[in-house]
């Protein structure tokens, strides 16, 4: 049998519209403004002018005081703003007075369902900070870092994001970037996750999957060095639904999609075999999800950006789920979250603040589910989370948010359970549950190697 390659050079006709000049830098006057009027990463560390957003702190790294938690075991989150109450709830009746703060994808949810749906907002919390080392790299991107090939790819350092003040002609490339490489967990396992696609009337059909990941980019031994050619490892294996039991799936991700593409190798065990798939990412269905959510939908944008032409539309003050503790608690239970139309309001927690607005528009060479992909990143964080999908007529069909946790465990924010709202049919997706579960996510325990990751490992975790 030929052997199979690892990387593949992506279609000719894409690589030639890419420029291999690099771009980026900022000054070092730029540069200083990291962790001073900036946060090391980049955000504005100030108040806004009216107050309701706050100064960022920065007061706890890892586990806060009075906070019991072992790391590294898949200890369920523990919220530390447990005696919050929220401030004031944005209502199908009260939305307008709300409404410059709010996404078309909110918007529509709140005029939809007028007397379930609320947003719950909460005083805003900017307390948790980065690693000291991780801030002193993303200093030295800033300084250093380049976009090569178009903006597909970057020169820099591994760790940190690779832009924390994006600038140039490839700025949209620059915030989408940070997006996909942001310092996260270097090893994730989920020993088993939930799936439950919600109908209209609250029907639950059930998907459920383990995965696990291994982050190249945030290995303790790789952070600091120059970017390579693999970002990360990962595996999918179906335990429900029932006819997709024992379907398993592992790919390879690139760093720079000009010169790799993601590949991926599935088992199939009607067949038994494994083989390679020809594409996978893009809008190819996610496993477990009835195939309402696609593969880049994950953490809602990932892979290569190669289909969409993306534009920066600027800053706004937004409301947004943060410091979702209380949803991934271990006493919520699947009965309690996931009510009819949309999870039940209150278990989630929003905040103002300050957020990039990304906008993906499909190329007319290429096709895709989604005509357009607007996305909401956080300033401190530079995660995705919330994002408002368009069909290739313009009409909005989806809106979606990602509810993310400062993890103990890592020491950096971690994207726990999302929800992707089906704004034709009235259901939802609810994607990487695990609150009904014996254990949430095992963050940075170790025992991953890529050797677990070739389709001879695959072939060998189905016997």
């Amino acid at each position: 049998m030929r052997k199979q390659q690892l990387w593949k050079p992506i279609a000719a006709s894409v690589a030639l519209t890419l420029s291999a000049t690099a771009y980026a830098k900022v000054s070092p006057e730029e540069a200083a403004k990291l962790g001073n009027e900036l946060t090391c990463m980049g955000g504005v560390a100030a108040a806004n002018e009216a107050g309701t957003i706050p100064p960022f702190s920065g007061k706890w790294l890892g586990t806060p005081p009075n906070i019991e938690y072992t790391p590294n075991v898949g200890q369920h989150p523990v919220n530390p703003y447990s005696d919050d109450k929220p401030l004031f709830q944005i209502n199908g009746k009260n939305w307008e007075e709300y409404k410059d703060n709010l996404t078309e994808g909110q918007i529509s949810l709140l005029k939809r369902f007028p007397d379930t749906y609320r947003i719950p907002v909460y005083e805003g919390r900017r307390d948790f900070r980065y690693p000291d080392e991780i801030c002193e790299l993303a200093k030295k991107n800033a300084l250093e870092a380049e976009s090569i090939d178009g903006g597909m790819g970057f020169k820099g350092y591994m760790g940190p994001i690779p832009f924390p003040i994006p600038n140039g002609e490839y700025k949209a490339m620059q915030v989408l970037a940070n997006h996909n490489y942001p310092y996260r967990a270097f090893t994730e396992v989920m020993e088993v996750r939930d799936l439950a696609d919600v109908n209209s009337s609250g029907n639950i059909t059930w998907g459920q999957t383990q995965n696990n990941t291994l982050n190249v980019i945030t290995l303790p031994d790789q952070i600091g060095k120059p970017v390579g050619d693999i970002m990360a490892y990962s595996f999918t294996g179906t335990l429900l639904p029932t006819r997709d039991k024992g379907k398993r799936s592992l790919s390879v991700e690139p760093m720079n999609f000009t010169k790799g593409q993601r590949l991926a190798w599935a088992y199939n065990p009607g067949t038994r075999r494994v083989r390679q798939l020809p594409e996978f990412g893009f809008d190819t269905p996610a496993a477990g999800t009835s195939g309402k959510i696609t593969i880049d939908q994950d953490r809602l944008m990932n892979g290569s950006p190669e289909r969409y032409n993306w534009e920066v539309q600027g800053k706004r003050e937004i409301y947004i789920p943060a410091n979702a503790y209380s949803l991934h608690e271990e006493a919520v239970s699947y009965d309690e979250l996931l009510t009819a139309n949309h999870p039940n309001p209150d278990l989630m927690r929003y905040e103002l603040r300050r957020v990039w607005v990304l906008e993906g528009t499909l190329k007319e060479t290429h096709r895709h589910k989604y005509g357009k992909r607007v996305m909401f990143l956080d300033e401190d964080t530079w995660h995705s989370v919330m994002s408002d999908y368009y069909d290739t007529r313009g009409e909005l069909m989806m809106h979606a948010l990602l509810n993310y946790y400062y993890a103990f465990d890592m020491k950096a924010w971690h994207a726990g359970t999302s929800f992707y709202h089906d704004l034709n049919t009235g259901g939802y997706v609810a994607y990487n549950l695990f609150q009904d579960l014996e254990k949430g996510p095992i963050l940075n325990a170790g025992g991953l190697k890529p050797e677990m990751y070739t389709p001879a490992a695959l072939r060998r975790r189905a016997h």
